[in-house]
C-alpha cells in the first residue's frame, strides 16, 4: 500500500538509512575524501542516497531533492516541495565505530519544513514532528528544557571563543556530539538545553531538526536571530541557535552584543 502520509513518509525513509548503515557497520566500507575540505564519504552513504531517492521521489514524483550525496539541480528551486536529506550525519564518526551518526529527512514547503525525522540507529531512536503536531522520540512526546541554573549547550569548543560574542560568552557547560541532526534531536528532547554553530551548515544537517526542535517548543534561527529558510540556491544557513525561547533569546543577545 503507498504512503500517503508525510510524516509516516520521512519517518520510515530515515529507518530506512539506519537499516542500511547497520548492515555496513564495522565492517570497513570503501572510503574516500571529498576534496575541498568537505571530508570523507562512503560507499555506504552513496547507497543510502541512492535507496532513499528511489523511495521518496517514488512516492512523491512531483517533489524536488535536495541531500548531500546527490549532484545539485537548478530543478528543486521550482518545486513548491522538496526532500533534504543527509544520508548519513556524522560519517567520520560512523567510520570510527561510534554511535552519534544520524539520518535527518525532512520535507520542506516553500522553503518551511512540514515533517521530518531523525533516526540513530546505535541507540534505537527515532525523532519526529509534523507542522503543528508536536515532536516526539520514539512516538512519545518531548519538548525543550528550561535551564534554572547553568545552560547544557551543545558546541564545538571554537564556537565559544570570545571573537564570537560581543556581549560576552555565556556561562554555559559546553558538550559535544559529532552529527549536527542529533545534537538538534538531544535539545528538542531535552537532555541539551542549546545547541550552537557561528559556521555556516548545510540545509541537509538542520532542516529535520530545525521543525523537531520548534515543534517541541523551542526556537531556532540563523546566529543573527533571522527565521531559517531552505531550498535556497545556496544550501547554507550563517549558522545556527536553537534553544528554549528564553535561553534562545538570552543567547542571541550576547551574540550580537
Amino acid at each position: 500500500m503507498p504512503v500517503t502520509d508525510d510524516l509516516e513518509l520521512v519517518t520510515q525513509a530515515a529507518q530506512l538509512a539506519g537499516e542500511i548503515a547497520l548492515r555496513h557497520f564495522g565492517r570497513a566500507p570503501r572510503v574516500w575524501d571529498k576534496g575541498q575540505g568537505q571530508g570523507p564519504v562512503s560507499e555506504v552513504d552513496l547507497e543510502i542516497d541512492a535507496r532513499l531517492k528511489d523511495m521518496l521521489l517514488g512516492a512523491r514524483p512531483d517533489h524536488g531533492w535536495l541531500s548531500e550525496e546527490t549532484p545539485d539541480s537548478p530543478d528543486r528551486l521550482g518545486c513548491a516541495r522538496v526532500f533534504i536529506v543527509d544520508p548519513l550525519d556524522g560519517t567520520r564518526a560512523y567510520l570510527a565505530g561510534q554511535d552519534g551518526f544520524a539520518h535527518p529527512v525532512c520535507l520542506v514547503e516553500h522553503g518551511r519544513p512540514v515533517a521530518a525525522a531523525i533516526h540513530v540507529p546505535r541507540l534505537g531512536q527515532t525523532y519526529s514532528a509534523a507542522l503543528g503536531q508536536g515532536a516526539f522520540c520514539n512516538g512519545a512526546p518531548v519538548s525543550v528544557a528550561a535551564p534554572s541554573g547553568r545552560a547544557r549547550v551543545l558546541a564545538a569548543r571554537s564556537q565559544f571563543d570570545a571573537g564570537f560574542w560581543p556581549g560576552g560568552p555565556p556561562e554555559a557547560e559546553r558538550f559535544f556530539r559529532p552529527a549536527l541532526a542529533w545534537r538538534l534531536a538531544l535539545v528538542a528532547d531535552g537532555a541539551f538545553d542549546a545547541m550552537l554553530t557561528f559556521k555556516p551548515a548545510w540545509h541537509w544537517d538542520i532542516a529535520a531538526g530545525a521543525l523537531i526542535v520548534e515543534e517541541a517548543g523551542g526556537r531556532v534561527s540563523d546566529d543573527r536571530g533571522n527565521t531559517l529558510l531552505f531550498n535556497t540556491e545556496t544550501p547554507l544557513a550563517p549558522g545556527v541557535i536553537a534553544a528554549s525561547p528564553v535561553l534562545h533569546a538570552e543567547l542571541l543577545a550576547r551574540r550580537l552584543g
